[in-house]
């Protein structure tokens, strides 16, 4: 039996469309950045990740709850019950020190990519500010020399 080697695989497959499969990939990103200021519970959790996208990023009830079980299961967030005064018991869910450190990384990740789609894509830096980002540079944080 002979070894038939598939087509090359890519990130985003051309039968697919691409802001699903980026969405899919930053969801931790964005989940871990929002919890950063204070806890919030999950519907509030999707309504600013909807909110500062102005509504390109959007997530649905079915998804980001498990997505917060898995979070909470690695440590990278706490999540507590909290019963208010006239309203429904809430889950909040709080960003741990773990969870800092993961953000931090995603951030670092995230924002070498976006440079290097911007060199590569030509893509103007007015896409970013656009999207809200006033200088791609800041996604990275300080800049690094390269080696070799």
């Amino acid at each position: 039996m002979a070894l038939r080697i598939g087509a090359p695989r890519y990130i985003v497959s051309p039968y697919m469309a691409p802001q699903t499969e980026l969405k899919r990939g930053s969801a931790d990103l964005m989940i871990l950045a929002v919890l950063e200021g204070r806890p919030r519970h999950g519907y509030e959790i999707a309504k600013l990740i909807d909110d500062r996208s102005d509504g390109v990023l959007r997530f649905h009830v079915g998804s980001l709850y498990p997505m917060l079980y898995r979070m909470e299961r690695r440590g990278w967030i706490d999540g507590k019950w909290i019963e208010k005064s006239g309203q429904r018991r809430r889950r909040y869910y709080r960003l741990t020190a773990s969870g800092r450190r993961v953000l931090a990384e995603q951030r670092t990740s995230w924002g070498e990519l976006l440079m290097a789609l911007q060199r590569v894509a030509r893509i103007e830096t007015s896409a970013f500010a656009t999207a809200g980002v006033a200088d791609a540079g800041a996604l990275t944080g300080p800049s690094r020399k390269r080696q070799g």
